[in-house]
């Protein structure tokens, strides 16, 4: 029998962010403003106006942002966006975002 020992590591790294707690879940979708926040890599622009269509069927007050009035989240700007993004969605009185992102 082999009496050499080997080191071994764990192949996952240290956790260095700590959990928090979820935002809570909005109660309902009618009456809120949702808006679209889009990378501009994958199809936003085909499956965006859908979820508003059949979002809009279901929650008839439910409001919009489209993902034009933020700009691309990835990017040379993306870095500006991400920090602008609670005040801009303060100014639109946003209550909650639809991320899209390319695969």
């Amino acid at each position: 029998m082999n009496e050499n020992s080997y080191a071994a590591l764990w192949p996952r790294g240290e956790k260095t962010v700590q959990i928090t707690p979820l935002a809570p879940r909005l109660d309902t979708l009618n009456g809120k403003t949702v808006a679209f926040l889009w990378d501009y890599l994958f199809r936003g622009d085909e499956i965006f106006p859908i979820l508003e269509s059949e979002l809009s069927a279901a929650y008839p007050d439910m409001r919009f942002v489209g993902y034009e009035v933020f700009g691309s989240t990835h990017g040379t700007d993306e870095g500006q966006i991400l920090a602008d993004l609670s005040q801009t969605m303060a100014e639109h009185k946003v209550d909650a975002i639809i991320s899209g992102m390319g695969c």
